[in-house]
């Protein structure tokens, strides 16, 4: 299924990048070349988390999809960058990443659905009643120090030939 909508997202591609307000926008998520010629670990794991968050965006919708934001679209996403990890350090257990293996630690504390709204959230998002951002708290204090979250998109967003937006 992934390679599936691999070909799909690159099928249309181009090495052009539209700019609206300043900001990459589109309607159609380009995947960066370098994904298909590295298999750097911590490089495929963003790719995973890339893919999820732009068609996760695309169902969502909006005009255009690039600005779609929601709890979902990056819980869904930090999960699938998180499985694509433990899955390559399954693979070599020698592979490390400071900021992935600490999301996994994040994660196998239960706190994933946290992690996200504390460092992520938008005003317009629809939260989870369960999430615990008070348990959270008291949790990152002892095991996040200084901690910076990051995300790394391998791709860009685009106008494809069909859109109405188009150059």
């Amino acid at each position: 299924m992934l390679l599936a909508l691999l070909v799909l997202l690159v099928a249309g591609c181009n090495s052009e990048i539209y700019l609206r307000d300043g900001v990459t926008d589109g309607d159609t998520f380009f995947l960066a070349p370098t994904a298909w010629a590295d298999d750097d670990p911590v490089l495929q794991a963003w790719v995973a988390y890339s893919l999820m968050k732009s068609t996760c965006q695309l169902e969502v919708g909006g005009d255009p999809p690039s600005r779609a934001s929601s709890y979902g679209c990056e819980f869904s996403a930090r999960q699938a960058l998180l499985d694509t990890w433990q899955e390559k350090r399954a693979r070599d257990p020698s592979i490390s990443d400071e900021y992935l293996d600490k999301l996994l630690a994040v994660r196998d504390a239960g706190f994933l659905d946290e992690y996200t709204v504390h460092y992520f959230e938008r005003d317009h998002w629809q939260v989870p009643a369960e999430v615990q951002l008070d348990r959270f708290a008291e949790w990152r204090r002892q095991h996040l120090r200084r901690h910076r979250a990051r995300t790394r998109l391998i791709g860009s967003w685009g106008y494809s030939a069909s859109s109405p937006m188009e150059r």
